[in-house]
């Protein structure tokens, strides 16, 4: 029959895509039948049969017998000289099934049959592989690498779909050759024109959530609760953890003896530092908490009527001063992290800030302010707490060169100790 290459051409799809028999079946009639309405204006009175297992398909058209010379739709309608042509004892009024050859519809109509065959499969799958992977937005995926781009890594699956793992969602010491495996979460999935993009994601603090879910069985059958994330990618992250069960220690479990149990997660996120703290409703209990390793010797919580950039509201923390350049971290990591994790915007002050004490910003006019921003970083704000800091430490907690803070400390004492 002619209609074997054509049947012939989706084989090759058919045979490594998701189809069953009846969604392929529903294709193919939907592609011959637009190409019916084409050639003839209406596909309404044709019978397609289709067995695609044997790659045979009839196409058969119906039409009603009607007198010579009274035919008004030649498409619907058949004069009594053409039916007898057909079967002789044919009479007005009777139906009249006559069977389509594909290479009826013409050259030109088989080889777009094709084309549209292909296309519909395609899309098909394109939409398979789209709704798989949306209903697995937020959970872990391993995929392994294809290759290496410079501002993207393409991996592979099992099934052969292609993920993207953008710079951008890479942990900064990620390192990948041709064949690793890679694991991350699904971050977003889009239809882009026909095809999905579909985006992995190691950066995103639901990433760490779920290595929390993987990792700990506490926290897969829901006896410990991870309630909050915040991370620095590859530096540091505060995840708060809570349990409804009083028996259960949530940080002891998550960390494990001697940090057994989140050793895993750290090597997986290149040596992230991870401060696994107890969750608690009591907001200045928790801010504390969320400050570690930092001792907080008191403070006021100002709310905010609407939130400001995901702020709730504004605390300030007093404390020791050598507790700190702690509450602050290097490069201001630590308070940035307990900010977000609690929802709050927090301003460290030194306890006991004596009164012949200034703040660094009154020195504005003789140092710069990307100096006094330095100094700030690390919980170093008044004149007197830069002084009291040794130059060795200085250069060691900052980005200053050793000349700098020397002439920065030179001007405070003239200007702050006479």
């Amino acid at each position: 029959m002619e209609n074997i290459a054509l049947i012939d051409s989706f084989s090759e799809f058919k045979d490594n895509k998701s189809i069953d028999r009846v969604t392929l079946m529903s294709i193919l009639e939907e592609v011959f039948r637009a190409a019916l309405k084409r050639k003839f204006g209406s596909d309404d009175n044709f019978d397609i049969i289709i067995n695609p297992d044997k790659g045979d398909l009839e196409i058969w058209r119906n039409r009603v017998v009607v007198a010579d010379g009274f035919s008004e739709d030649d498409n619907e309608e058949i004069e009594l000289a053409e039916a007898r042509l057909i079967e002789p004892d044919f009479e007005i009024g009777e139906d009249v099934s006559e069977e389509v050859k594909l290479i009826d519809l013409g050259r030109r109509a088989i080889l777009a049959l094709r084309q549209n065959l292909i296309s519909k499969i395609y899309e098909h799958d394109s939409t398979n592989i789209f709704k798989q992977f949306k209903d697995l937005e937020g959970e872990l995926y391993t995929a392994e690498v294809h290759h290496i781009r410079h501002n993207a890594i393409i991996l592979l699956d099992d099934e052969g779909n292609e993920i993207v793992l953008p710079k951008s969602e890479q942990i900064r010491s990620d390192f990948f050759r041709k064949g690793d495996s890679v694991k991350g979460i699904i971050k977003t999935v889009e239809l882009r024109g026909n095809k999905p993009a579909i985006i992995l994601s190691r950066t995103s603090p639901v990433f760490l959530n779920k290595l929390f879910e993987q990792e700990i069985p506490e926290v897969f059958d829901g006896l410990i609760t991870v309630e909050g994330v915040a991370r620095i990618p590859g530096e540091k992250a505060k995840v708060a953890v809570d349990s409804y069960d009083d028996r259960i220690d949530p940080v002891g479990a998550c960390v494990g003896v001697k940090g057994s149990r989140i050793h895993g997660i750290v090597r997986e996120l290149g040596n992230e530092n991870i401060d696994v703290i107890n969750y608690t409703k009591n907001e200045q209990l928790f801010i504390s908490r969320a400050l570690s390793p930092a001792k907080v010797t008191s403070m006021e919580i100002e709310m905010f009527e609407e939130e400001r950039n995901g702020k709730k509201g504004r605390v300030s923390v007093l404390l020791k001063p050598e507790e700190v350049s702690k509450a602050i971290g290097r490069g201001g990591v630590n308070i940035r992290l307990a900010s977000e994790l609690t929802g709050y915007e927090i301003d460290v002050k030194r306890e006991g800030l004596e009164e012949e004490d200034v703040e660094l910003t009154e020195f504005g006019d003789e140092i710069e302010d990307w100096v006094i921003a330095e100094f700030k970083k690390i919980g170093l704000d008044t004149a007197r707490s830069v002084l009291e800091t040794s130059v060795d430490e200085l250069v060691k907690r900052t980005d200053l060169e050793e000349e700098t803070i020397t002439d920065v400390q030179k001007i405070l004492k003239e200007e702050f100790e006479d």
